[in-house]
């Protein structure tokens, strides 16, 4: 269970890192179509040799499952990866680094919403308490208290709100389709669907204009490993040793990983009171899922 701890906790942290190494990719010149589409292109290459090598093993002939879902579904439904990276990013590179994660987050309350509208599902009363926690904390740790309304840039507020739409559809249906792929085949679908959808919206000119000979080919990589093979490989490693309802706790150090690493990193200034703000919402993803952690246990 120790392995699964560590495992889940790093995939974590392997994502609240991300955003610091696009800052840096920005600073370095590179528009928000090389950073997309490098960590996309490099990212489904990673993803597709792992695959490969993987399927000359014996464990995997022997794990083997019947495929149902259409390799199709998959592609299509990566293309929600896309949209995260494209909206996430921008929303980096118009506001603050610890502010766009904490945006980000808003996925929670989002994820709630959109099960109730699609699928009936209605929020107990915890959920629609850590609904308002993490609106309250989202007022602290965004630093709207101590700056003014003119201070915020709006675009980059939406660009956030809208990468967390995008990832609640992610979660949503990758929770819902393609259980039966190894965990390798269906990230790299997925990416795949990405990198496609990338490619349509911004052509992919750094792979002929001599970008990668500077720095992107260094950006592309790390951001492609840290976002895009990392973590969807430790969770599948590490989620079923030790449960769902862990898992979701351990993901949280994703948000305070993201903001120590702006503020050590890119010098980005947290006050006690954002500080608080992100306790508040770590708290509202880990009380929802205290009871299936008991039920886990027991």
């Amino acid at each position: 269970m120790l392995k699964g701890i560590f495992l889940v906790f790093f995939g974590a942290c392997s994502f609240g890192i991300l955003s610091t190494f696009v800052k840096l990719a920005y600073k370095d010149g590179y528009t928000l179509g090389d950073v997309t589409g490098a960590q996309a292109f490099f990212g489904a290459v990673i993803l597709w040799i792992l695959y490969f090598i993987q399927r000359r093993t014996s464990s995997y002939k022997l794990n083997k499952k019947v495929i149902t879902t259409p390799w199709w579904k998959m592609v299509l439904a990566g293309t929600c990866t896309g949209l995260v990276s494209i909206f996430y990013y921008q929303s980096v590179k118009l506001i603050p680094n610890s502010v766009a994660i904490i945006l980000l987050m808003q996925f929670i309350w989002i994820s709630i919403l959109m099960e109730f509208i699609i699928f009936k599902k209605k929020p107990t009363g915890l959920q629609l308490f850590a609904i308002l926690l993490v609106l309250l904390g989202t007022v602290l740790a965004s630093g709207m208290v101590e700056t003014s309304i003119k201070a915020l840039d709006f675009k980059g507020i939406g660009f956030g709100l809208l990468a967390a739409v995008s990832y609640a559809g992610f979660l949503m249906l990758s929770g819902k389709i393609g259980n039966e792929y190894p965990p390798l085949k269906k990230s790299a679908l997925m990416i795949t669907g990405a990198c496609i959808l990338i490619f349509i919206i911004f052509p992919p000119v750094f792979l002929f204009d001599g970008a990668l000979h500077g720095s992107l080919l260094k950006w592309g990589l790390i951001i492609a490993i840290f976002g895009t093979v990392i973590p969807p490989l430790f969770y599948a490693e590490g989620v079923p040793k030790i449960g769902t309802a862990l898992s979701s706790i351990l993901s949280a150090a994703e948000l305070p990983v993201a903001v120590l690493m702006a503020g050590f990193v890119l010098q980005e200034q947290v006050s006690l009171l954002r500080w608080v703000g992100v306790a508040v919402i770590l708290s509202a993803m880990v009380l929802p899922n205290l009871k299936y952690l008991r039920k886990e246990r027991a």
